[in-house]
């Protein structure tokens, strides 16, 4: 069962996210966990939705990306691949208000490439906790 294991968070909407991975590898696919069940509208594709977001890649300390170190959300449309397939797939169909742990496999991130400047290596799984406003 391990493909099913997935790091541990705080679960409180808005605050700053700390991830505790397990000593497993990461999922198979991509996997939502919602942790706050939000009670806004759904998402819908073509929605633009606001997010407080913390992303890190699996099993690292560091995140090599956070709204929340630099004190802004991030806006943009959802469901029409403004960002990454994970984030389009996770999303879309969510409440506002939600908190998700996304594990993102690389062919629903940012594939065989990676994007090595922000320490991500072509294969990496990465994980988000996203704060859906």
């Amino acid at each position: 069962m391990a493909e099913d294991v997935m790091p541990t968070v705080n679960a409180e909407f808005g605050a700053k996210p700390v991830i505790e991975f397990p000593d497993a590898d990461a999922p198979k696919g991509l996997k939502i966990k919602e942790l706050v069940a939000g009670d806004g509208p759904v998402v819908r594709a073509g929605d633009t939705v606001t997010v407080d977001y913390y992303g890190v890649v699996w099993g690292k300390d560091t995140p090599f990306d956070s709204s929340y170190d630099r004190g802004t959300p991030a806006q943009f449309a959802i469901g029409v691949g403004q960002v990454i397939k994970g984030w389009d797939r996770g999303l879309v169909g969510r409440t506002r208000r939600s908190r998700l742990l996304l594990s993102i496999p690389p062919e629903y991130g940012y594939g065989s490439r990676g994007i090595p400047q922000a320490g991500i290596g072509g294969g990496d799984t990465l994980v988000f906790v996203v704060d859906i406003h």
